[in-house]
């Protein structure tokens, strides 16, 4: 059933004008790159602007760092001898496939013996149902490139890594005070080996990170946490997973069940989990899961992710939230011979400050709202809906004329001009109305405007709503104050 709903999904992303590929499609097509068409683009800014409010508003300052680093940094990271995937071959069709990712395709957690796993459960080549050869090989996930005429370098898997290297910098900017947090959205690579879920797992894609460097001893001391601490999340910790679903509790009361260690990393938490709520993922669709102490890294002292219920992968990891204490600061240092420490005027000692990190691809929460907001109407002809956020929308407002006739395109074309300064907004005078509103149903424009006969008398127009399909009378000089907060959440459809 899940394969069926990701088709039509994919056919509707498609044929709308959101997400193409894999590119370059009139080559055939590489496997892991897509291209955002119009809508999809509008829809990708809209979540990578919520996020941005989000960080924002809680202190943390946006930077950019190069997408290229040369060898040396990758190595310090671990990520040249250690960023690699299991893959294994069809000794059939040849085809190759990461193995975890064919376990859990056939509801199987992997282990550590992945190549029992796979013989146990006799999996068969997707590709040709052909078996599998008996070996697993480890795949590097790095893309190598060249600088200049002969500096090896490579395309950096992740944004977090050349976040950390100019610490100094931070240091002065934030005036040798932590805690202090950063973040960036930009792109990252990952030569994987077979990615077959669209979006959610590409070569090249879209990452935001959040890094809050902050002092050990500040963890437990934490102010920002006493004004969250009653909020409620769905925690999952590993000591529940055996017994089933997540217990909804407060941040407060998770830290005294010793589900968390401290007020720093629950507040990380808690900032996930909102940015993931005003991106518009419902909240019954979403549950924090912690990893075991198997499952973790290394150097981490706690990791959770957030997980969204699509309709058609299931529950997919869709941001990790770790705690990486003074790993990744201590090996670039070690490796580059230059101390990545500050003196703390306010401990009156030198740190290494901890890293508490947010990191999730903007492609996913992409991919999951079209996943969960799209509805196909099988009693009314298959009729297409997207009942998107309104906020997240692509477009916000339509605007029709009821007929071509030079006094109803004169007012609709002020109307449009006007409203187009404040809103994505389109102009549609084609068809019937009723197909109007089905084309703009279908890629989720929340609000559509119609100008009639009796819009020239009374300079009103009519506003109809995308959910509820329900209309009203509202004066044109009105409409941008009115969309302003209908947009907002300000005011009701209802009341206005």
């Amino acid at each position: 059933m899940e394969a069926e709903k990701l088709k039509e999904l994919v056919s509707y992303i498609v044929e709308k004008g959101f997400i193409w590929g894999p590119e370059p499609e009139i080559y055939g097509g590489t496997a892991g790159f897509y291209t955002y068409a119009p809508l999809g683009k509008l829809l990708k800014n809209n979540v990578e602007g919520a996020i941005r409010s989000v960080l924002q508003a809680n202190d943390f300052w946006e930077v950019e760092c190069p997408t290229v680093m040369k060898k040396e940094v990758w190595e310090a990271s671990g990520h040249l001898g250690g960023f690699s995937d299991p893959m294994i071959q069809c000794s059939k069709c040849e085809s190759i496939f990461r193995v975890d990712t064919l376990l859990e395709e056939q509801g199987i957690k992997p282990d550590n013996d992945l190549l029992k796993q796979v013989n146990d459960s006799k999996i068969k080549c997707p590709s040709c149902k052909g078996s599998f050869k008996n070996e697993i090989k480890k795949h590097s996930l790095m893309m190598r490139t060249t600088v200049g005429v002969d500096t090896e370098a490579y395309n950096r898997p992740e944004t977090a890594t050349t976040t950390y290297l100019p610490f100094q910098r931070f240091a002065d900017f934030f005036r040798k005070k932590v805690p202090f947090g950063v973040f960036q959205i930009g792109k990252a690579y990952r030569n994987e080996i077979s990615p077959r879920q669209h979006v959610m797992r590409c070569r090249e894609f879209t990452q935001a990170e959040a890094q809050l460097f902050i002092e050990k001893s500040q963890k437990d001391s934490f102010e920002k946490y006493e004004k969250v601490k009653n909020e409620k999340l769905p925690f999952w910790p590993h000591q529940l997973q055996e017994k089933g679903k997540p217990k909804i509790m407060t941040l407060d009361e998770a830290l005294k069940n010793k589900y968390l260690k401290n007020k720093a990393y629950a507040w990380c938490l808690f900032i996930a989990y909102k940015l993931f709520r005003e991106i518009g993922i419902p909240e019954e669709k979403i549950r924090m899961r912690q990893h075991f102490p198997e499952e973790k890294a290394f150097y981490a002292d706690d990791a959770w992710d957030l997980e969204i219920n699509l309709n058609t992968f299931g529950w997919f990891e869709c941001c990790g939230i770790h705690d990486r204490t003074d790993y990744d600061l201590k090996q670039h240092a070690k490796f580059s011979g230059k101390k990545l420490e500050m003196f703390s005027e306010d401990l009156k000692k030198n740190i290494v400050p901890h890293v508490l990190e947010i990191a999730f691809g903007t492609d996913r929460p992409v991919f999951a709202l079209l996943d969960l907001f799209y509805e196909k109407k099988e009693k009314e002809d298959g009729k297409s809906l997207l009942k998107l956020p309104v906020k997240l929308a692509p477009v916000k407002v339509a605007i029709f004329p009821l007929m071509n006739k030079d006094e109803l395109l004169s007012i609709s074309n002020k109307v449009y001009d006007e409203l187009s300064k404040n809103f994505v907004a389109v102009f549609d005078k084609s068809g019937a109305i009723g197909r109007r509103y089905l084309r703009q149903d279908e890629i989720g424009t929340p609000f559509c405007l119609t100008v009639d006969f009796d819009s020239v008398k009374g300079n009103d127009i009519t506003l109809r709503e995308r959910d509820s399909a329900k209309q009203k009378r509202v004066k044109i000089k009105d409409l941008s104050e009115i969309l302003r907060k209908l947009i907002n959440k300000e005011v009701k459809f209802e009341v206005i």
